[in-house]
């Protein structure tokens, strides 16, 4: 079976692959043995990439056992010491210790030790049953398990910090994944994903990155776009390994805070009040029909004490304000039924408004106008 749209944003593809490659190993591991030589075929791999995320993937299943994680970078002393170092790096700098962290594909617990090491407390999800139990036999907490619904609920959630290595561009459905991750981690919980860079393989000409087994291949750029769709924020996003593998450093997005514009509304309400109170019962007018003078209108709760709106738009005089029900006139309304005091609420066209009224208009007549901070006195 083969998709003709992005697996990361649902956009289509460009309508012809990016690159074609015949007779390609149909995965990277489950080599042949003499037995079964006969029986291997080789595939053909498209390469395609996506018209809206710009992600380059591939348009085929993935392979059979891309749930499980295979690492052969276990047995390299040289990346042992670096994950060493990134680790000890990553809990320091992000108070990790003692706190609960998870990898999501931790193989046979090569990575997750060494985080282990370095102070906090690892967890692990692992599909592969063999690589759970070998994990768990060496002291290690995994749970043989697959992320396949956002609303997952992992044991010993929530986690502090999660990591992705080298396991995230096998995902055929990265977002379920990481929706699920995002919903098992702590308010200010973070991330550490890491993907093959191709950025390095487009410098590099390095054709023969392409392997079935990944169905990504991550920029900076699209990267991080797939992550921020799920609800992450980048902190970081650099190249490490030698250029060959793109480490991006994430944090969970938060729900913006905008407790103060309640607090900044009720400064503006009491101002304004006060303002029209006193002028007792003489009627005060408000200049502009904007949607921001028509939201003051409504918010602060004045509309029983304008006596009416002007504005120069021909379409809105001899209509009223929504909601609030204010008539809306023309500037020769002042001169026939002057208030004791107008209101400027025009926006950027304040000033401009502001003097027309101080030449136009009887200097009995007082003026302010509302800033975004507050009501400003002219007269």
């Amino acid at each position: 079976m083969t998709i003709s749209n992005c697996r990361v944003c649902g956009d289509v593809f460009f309508k012809e692959p990016i690159l074609q490659f015949k007779n390609m190993p149909k995965s990277a591991q489950n080599f042949p043995d003499e037995n079964s030589l006969l029986e291997d075929k080789g595939v053909d791999l498209d390469i395609y990439q996506c018209t809206g995320c710009g992600l380059i993937q591939l348009n085929c299943e993935p392979v059979s056992y891309y749930k499980e994680v295979i690492r052969a970078s276990a047995f390299s002393e040289d990346m042992r010491e670096f994950r060493t170092k990134q680790f000890d790096e990553f809990v320091n700098r992000f108070s990790l210790k003692h706190k609960k962290v998870i990898e999501i594909g931790c193989g046979k617990g090569e990575y997750l030790s060494l985080m282990q090491q370095s102070g906090a407390h690892a967890y692990g999800t692992e599909y592969s049953l063999e690589s759970s139990l070998r994990c768990i036999g060496e002291g290690l907490s995994v749970e043989n398990t697959y992320i396949e619904d956002k609303n997952c609920q992992l044991s010993n959630a929530p986690f502090d910090a999660f990591f992705i290595m080298n396991f995230f561009e096998h995902l055929p459905d990265p977002n379920t994944v990481l929706k699920g991750v995002y919903n098992n981690l702590s308010d200010d919980g973070i991330g550490l994903i890491e993907v093959p860079n191709f950025n390095m393989i487009l410098k590099k000409n390095m054709f023969s990155e392409f392997i079935a087994d990944h169905l990504f291949y991550f920029t900076k750029e699209t990267l991080t776009s797939t992550l921020e769709r799920s609800g992450f924020e980048i902190i970081e996003c650099k190249e490490v390994w030698y250029n060959y593998i793109i480490s991006a450093t994430i944090r969970k997005r938060k729900k913006t805070n905008v407790s103060r514009f309640y607090e900044h509304q009720m400064k503006i309400k009491k101002e304004i009040n006060d303002y029209i109170c006193s002028f007792g019962s003489s009627p005060v007018a408000v200049w502009g029909a904007g949607h921001q003078s028509l939201a003051v209108l409504s918010l602060c709760e004045i509309s029983n004490k304008i006596c009416y709106v002007v504005d120069d738009a021909l379409f809105k005089q001899d209509k009223y304000t929504p909601s609030t029900h204010i008539p809306i006139v023309s500037a020769d309304e002042i001169k026939t039924k002057p208030p004791a005091a107008i209101i400027v609420m025009a926006a950027s066209y304040s000033d401009e408004v502001s003097k027309k009224v101080l030449k136009y208009f009887d200097q009995k007549i007082k003026l302010s106008i509302l800033r975004d901070d507050g009501l400003e006195i002219i007269r």
